[in-house]
């Protein structure tokens, strides 16, 4: 069996991981490896999506195996935080790939969605038969779109009438569905609708040109005229409040993906430092490569800890995530600006690894909202003066 260590678990969290969980994890990492790692480089450099890996990852029935589901039929939120470690390990694009079906989409289904919604849809989602993605950046709003969604929902006889744009959705042209957040015509109330990715009307076009997360396809949506019936809105969404508490559960989600990005730069870097070899011996051997291998794996430690404090004890508000994420955002970019040191010139080359997470932790540093704004959110929180606007 694959064996699961994790450099930087100083504090043992992994041994609290049933034997279960653990043999899952260690199936997964096998599966990585063995299947979609010798593929990324070739297709990183021509930007093509892994939806191919969807279906055997669901086969693994990763969240929905009897052996991992406790008695009040959810998976522990410390093996959905190593889940994800896990995926990130390899690379980003492949939780993303995966999360974004079984984390984030059904997670808006479940919290938002009707009874009825939740068992028609709930087995296709888990096995990909139903798949989903989330719609509410614009191209004019990114972290002030609770101030400024321009997309509207108009009520009709027949249901509701859709108009404006989308940007930056991942998974959109992989996905049969699209969640499409909108305000509500003439009203207050901010709606969410599981709207077909072919219903007439919608059209999704693949950004090209991306520097990070390259096997994420991100789309520019445009919804024009777009009719959707009554049974496909999410009732319990009625608020921009309504769509934070929807994803409470997620929040610690970001602080595992920096450890698991972390983890796989580490990874890279100390099998580049054991085989690179300068002035005759192994670069690992040298004091000045050892202090940055350290200062990786410490990083990893404290964003670990912070990963499983937050996803075992979660708090309320919003000022806890915004710290998390700062912090484990700052964490990453240092390890992996780190790791990229220790590979020197060949760390730009692709086959190393390193760059992919160097990369690709330019998107964490600034998705799940820049760092400028959760820092304004804490400052906000610490000084009871909001510095948003003037």
């Amino acid at each position: 069996m694959t064996e699961l260590d994790y450099p930087g678990d100083v504090l043992g969290f992994a041994d609290d991981l049933t034997d279960a969980e653990r043999a899952t994890l260690a199936r997964l990492r096998g599966f990585l490896d063995e299947t979609v790692r010798p593929v990324l480089a070739d297709r990183w450099e021509r930007g093509e999506n892994l939806a191919d890996i969807r279906a055997p990852l669901a086969a693994m029935r990763l969240l929905d195996d009897p052996a991992l589901i406790g008695a009040d039929g959810t998976v522990r939120a410390l093996y959905r935080g190593f889940l994800t470690l896990e995926l990130c390990r390899l690379d980003l694009a492949v939780s993303m790939t995966y999360g974004g079906q079984v984390s984030m989409f059904r997670t808006l289904v479940h919290e938002g969605g009707s009874r009825e919604q939740i068992a028609a849809w709930d087995a296709g989602i888990l096995d990909f038969t139903f798949t989903g993605c989330f719609a509410l950046t614009e191209p004019d709003h990114g972290s002030d779109i609770a101030g400024g969604l321009s997309t509207t929902a108009r009520r009709t006889a027949d249901g509701w009438v859709l108009d404006g744009a989308k940007r930056w959705i991942g998974n959109a042209t992989i996905s049969d569905n699209i969640v499409v957040v909108a305000r509500e015509h003439d009203g207050d109330r901010v709606l969410a609708f599981v709207v077909p990715a072919d219903a007439p009307g919608v059209t999704r076009t693949v950004m090209a040109g991306k520097g990070a997360v390259r096997l994420v396809h991100n789309a520019d949506i445009v919804l024009d005229g777009v009719v959707v019936g009554e049974d496909r809105r999410l009732p319990r969404i009625a608020s921009f409040r309504d769509i934070n508490r929807a994803f409470r559960t997620l929040r610690a989600t970001i602080v595992w993906t920096a450890a698991g990005m972390q983890l796989g730069a580490y990874d890279a870097a100390v099998r580049y430092a054991q085989q690179r070899e300068q002035f005759g011996r192994p670069i690992a051997g040298y004091q000045l490569i050892q202090d940055k291998l350290v200062r990786i794996a410490a990083n990893i430690a404290q964003t670990l800890a912070l990963a499983v404090r937050t996803a075992t004890n979660p708090r309320g508000g919003d000022v806890t995530p915004a710290l998390n994420k700062l912090i484990a955002a700052d964490r990453l970019r240092e390890s992996v600006a780190l790791a990229r040191e220790i590979t020197g010139g060949n760390g730009i080359l692709i086959d190393h690894d390193v760059m992919r997470f160097f990369t690709d932790a330019e998107a964490v540093y600034t998705f799940e909202g820049t760092r400028e704004v959760n820092t304004l959110i804490v400052g906000r929180a610490l000084t009871g003066h909001s510095a948003f606007t003037r």
